[in-house]
């Protein structure tokens, strides 16, 4: 799910030329639909019966899915009180009303409620079914049953109470997308303590700058892993991270497919197969409704990234709706949607076990060594929805990918991307490799509230290019600077209804959280602006544009540029630097890094080199600048930021006279080379 938003956007941003035009592109406003559902699949749908119990239950009728989603956000109280009641949530639903305090930011879910994530994920236990299928770059396929998911969990669980670790603890992964982590998350869970993760593949400084800011007691985490071919150690970065933690208490080691880590001094270690062993009971503690069950990272244009909470309730609530009506899915269903660790489409990825469905997880380069690796995987073990970034699936396009099993045609139903907008020639490819029992169903939310805006709904038509309904619950329109709702434009995407997944609050903000306030409600003060281009179409679906901000979005995982420049401006040749990141409907992202050097320095290829390892061993690689060069100057404010977006609208097309004043503008003789850059780029 795309990321969100943030600081640093003019009040009177308004939607970039190069976007309104949409180039040459033809538009998905087409009147032929790209697929229709059949009778078979309307009588189905997850959507459709829910649908169906409202009329039975509440005498509640309606017709079509808009009308369904009015009455979601003009009643959320009653609303939620059904999704609760619908999905059967495993714990106490208490008195009081589902929602007080209405405001945003500042609503409250659930007062008298108890419950607990994993609860809820593991009610299919004990079984001998399959509840996680696990495979990687060596081909090997690891199935756990319900039984024993619930045998580790209680296990581990049981591993951190005898270490003092207790309710509101913070417990740190530096973990690849294997079962262990699945594991060791639901075992935090159940016992209310706090879960953070972050993806091997990331710098120890972009680890340090999220795990710093929340004190973790523990640390469980492997010195090697996998990707594209090869074994990565990291085992010097876990040294690292573990002597730059003070607050840690316990050190959990993960075995990986290369080195392991020296047992620190003055830290209690425990092998991940002891920490997992014997048969202690699965005790799952009931929590309040908003007690927190995870710290994720959205990272803006300044600053540390920002650590945000999210409570057991909400993630509980929203991403069992977004999981079953949006996405169709159904207990025994196999789910997988391709992610890291360090993308919040793990933590989706792990609420299919909320449903009793399967999580079907793969752990490496979904391209390698070829485009059909993970066709393959799907086939194999016969998924029933799966999902990626855009990027993959306009990678398999662009590879001439045949897709192909025997297995998948028989039991693939959805394709689900997120990440970036998906272009229409990616819906039409997709479409024809797949055929026309397979709906594709993209959505798009982000990490900050751990799910999605505007999604699916497969008993309506879909049109390439385009989405098909705003979430239920979710009061998302298309706002100009001026705060009034576009239908047909591009605008602001905005939320203007709490949702229960929103952030409990960041980590360490003040009493009046002013980061969290400014994170989302600089621009519209009682609106959550989310940071995306989006246009409403008059049929009620939704398209996304790109971000509206200056953060990087690279397939998916999204960073602050504030991070990419500690790294590029620590080396010596490079006194500033300047990164954008453009993305176009239908076109590949283009994210170039402007550098100015020392005086008498010129960019060589050596010297790109070393700019680019130095992001990759900062960031991630999916963070390597399209292309890097160099500049006389980096334009800035009267007060010295950075005019990232100014920069960046100037890029898609936007006139100069409409992105800035010069007489704001510091040093306004740098602009000249942009916008030489900017008209080169844009000629034919």
């Amino acid at each position: 799910m795309r990321e969100s938003p943030h600081q640093d956007a003019p009040a009177g941003a308004a939607e970039p030329a190069a976007i309104r035009a949409q180039e040459a592109h033809p538009g998905p406003h087409g009147p032929a639909p790209l697929w229709q559902p059949d009778a078979a699949r309307i009588a189905g749908a997850q959507i459709n019966r829910y649908r169906q119990w409202l009329e039975h239950e509440h005498g509640l009728r309606f017709d079509d899915t808009q009308a369904l989603w009015r009455w979601s956000i003009s009643d959320l109280e009653a609303f939620w009180e059904s999704i609760w009641h619908y999905f059967d949530i495993a714990g106490q639903r208490g008195e009081g009303p589902a929602l007080t305090q209405t405001g945003l930011p500042g609503a409250r879910w659930f007062p008298g409620a108890t419950l607990n994530y994993a609860a809820q994920a593991l009610r299919a236990a004990p079984s001998d079914t399959p509840a996680i299928i696990a495979s990687d770059e060596t081909g090997a396929l690891e199935e756990l049953s319900w039984t024993e998911i619930a045998r580790r969990v209680g296990a581990f669980a049981a591993t951190l109470r005898r270490h003092g670790i207790g309710p509101g603890d913070r417990v740190a992964a530096f973990l690849p997308n294997r079962s262990d982590a699945i594991v060791a998350f639901l075992g935090c869970a159940s016992m209310g303590a706090i879960w953070s993760i972050c993806s091997p593949d990331m710098g120890a400084a972009s680890v340090l700058d999220r795990f710093r800011q929340i004190e973790p007691k523990v640390l469980v985490g492997t010195a090697s892993y996998r990707y594209g071919g090869k074994v990565h150690e990291r085992d010097e970065t876990l040294v690292h991270l573990i002597g730059s933690l003070p607050s840690l208490t316990l050190f959990v080691q993960v075995p990986g497919p290369g080195r392991a880590v020296p047992t620190p001094d003055l830290l209690t270690t425990l092998p991940w197969s002891d920490a997992t062993a014997g048969n202690a009971p699965l005790v799952i503690d009931p929590v309040a409704f908003e007690h927190p069950l995870w710290i994720v990272y959205s990272s803006g244009t300044t600053g540390l990234p920002k650590p945000i909470v999210h409570g057991h309730g909400g993630i509980v609530l929203e991403m069992s709706k977004l999981m079953s009506l949006h996405n169709d899915l159904r207990p025994g269903d196999r789910f997988h949607w391709y992610s890291s660790t360090g993308w919040i489409m793990w933590n989706c990825q792990v609420g299919a076990l909320l449903l009793g469905a399967t999580a079907c997880i793969y752990d490496g380069n979904p391209g390698w060594p070829d485009a059909g690796t993970l066709w393959r995987f799907a086939d194999t073990v016969g998924l029933h929805f799966l999902g990626a970034g855009a990027a993959f699936h306009a990678g398999c396009m662009k590879a001439g990918l045949r897709i192909e099993g025997e297995r998948l045609r028989q039991t693939l139903r959805t394709v689900g991307s997120t990440g970036s907008p998906l272009s229409v020639e990616a819906y039409q490819w997709l479409q024809a490799e797949l055929g026309p029992s397979v709906w594709i169903a993209p959505i798009s939310g982000g990490t900050d509230l751990a799910s999605a805006f505007v999604g699916g709904d497969c008993t309506q038509p879909v049109y390439a290019g385009e989405m098909q309904a705003r979430c239920l619950g979710a009061a998302v329109a298309a706002w100009n600077e001026r705060g009034e709702p576009l239908v047909g434009e591009v605008g602001e995407l905005v939320c203007t209804t709490p949702m229960p997944s929103m952030p409990l609050f960041f980590w360490g903000d003040d009493a009046r959280q002013s980061r969290y306030r400014d994170s989302y409600f600089d621009m519209f003060p009682n609106a959550w602006r989310h940071g995306d281009w989006i246009e409403i179409t008059p049929r009620g679906g939704a398209i996304i544009y790109g971000r509206s901000d200056a953060t990087i979005n690279r397939h998916g995982v999204r960073m602050g540029t504030s991070e990419l420049y500690a790294a590029v401006e620590a080396l010596p040749e490079v006194m500033d630097s300047l990164v954008i990141d453009l993305e176009y409907l239908g076109r590949p992202s283009y994210m170039p890094l402007f550098v100015v050097l020392t005086p008498g320095l010129e960019l060589t290829a050596a010297l790109r080199e070393r700019i680019t390892a130095a992001i990759r061993q900062a960031l991630t690689p999916r963070h390597v600048p399209s292309e890097i060069l160099q500049v006389p100057a980096v334009p800035r404010t009267l007060s010295g930021k950075k005019l990232e977006v100014p920069i960046k609208r100037l890029m898609l097309g936007e006139p100069a006279a409409r992105v800035l004043n010069p007489d704001a503008v510091a040093n306004p003789e740098a602009l000249a080379w942009y916008q030489a850059f900017a008209t080169e780029r844009s000629a034919p």
